[in-house]
């Protein structure tokens, strides 16, 4: 599902910042897996990288079969749209949408009829426990909520490819809690291949593999025998 093949990354500047040394990584279809490691340690890049937020300064990243660095920007667009849900810390609602309404935004963009999206966006808040906040703004939900509306959002194509940037990082305890046990509900349920940031230990051993990295480096890559309860 997703190859890497001696990924890099340099930032240039005043100084050249090395974000992440080359790498080999291979993560199949359906697993869960956890990305850890300290501030600066290239955490965020990986995950950039492999949902072609950004590109490689050397290496070659294959999502689903397709080679990123040899698309078009058009093609690689269709492949974000299309493969890959985006969730991200901070939940990038836009505050002057409803619940319904930032769920519906990305099928709009696609150009589906208006029953078929409004039954879509339905479903998925129903999915994530939303059903009776759908005509909220996002100022008037709890973080947890509010992360539950961007997660239905990442879905709302079923891409096979959840990429989520410390999606519990800006929740309380309990909030995070209730975020990773939908997280993997959505993934046991949909199939969906989730590459998770996470700083909480707790959360990474949740899934079935952690990668850890250092200053850019992969420090490990390893199986967890038995997940975690949330």
């Amino acid at each position: 599902m997703i190859g890497l093949a001696q990924v890099s990354k340099t930032f240039t500047g005043k100084r050249d910042v090395v974000a992440l040394h080359p790498l080999d990584l291979t993560i199949p279809k359906g697993e869960m897996v956890a990305i850890i490691g300290a501030s600066g340690s290239g955490k965020s890049t990986l995950l950039n990288l492999i949902g072609g937020l950004d590109h490689p300064t050397a290496g070659v990243i294959s999502v689903d079969g397709r080679e990123l660095g040899s698309l078009s920007d058009d093609d690689l667009t269709r492949v974000r749209r299309d493969k890959i849900g985006f969730v991200f810390q901070f939940f990038n609602l836009l505050p002057s949408l409803s619940c319904l309404e930032n769920v519906s935004l990305p099928l709009h963009l696609r150009g589906w009829p208006r029953q078929k999206i409004h039954d879509r966006a339905t479903d998925l808040l129903r999915l994530v426990g939303l059903e009776k906040r759908m005509d909220h703004l996002p100022d008037e939900l709890s973080g947890g909520e509010r992360q539950r509306v961007a997660i239905a959002r990442a879905l709302s194509v079923y891409p096979p490819i959840l990429l989520a940037d410390e999606p519990t990082g800006n929740l309380d305890s309990a909030a995070g809690a209730g975020i990773l046990t939908l997280i993997k509900d959505l993934h046991e349920r949909l199939g969906t291949t989730v590459l998770m940031v996470t700083h909480d230990m707790n959360v990474a051993r949740a899934c079935e593999r952690i990668l850890q990295l250092k200053d850019g480096v992969l420090l490990s890559d390893a199986r967890v025998e038995s997940p975690a309860a949330s």
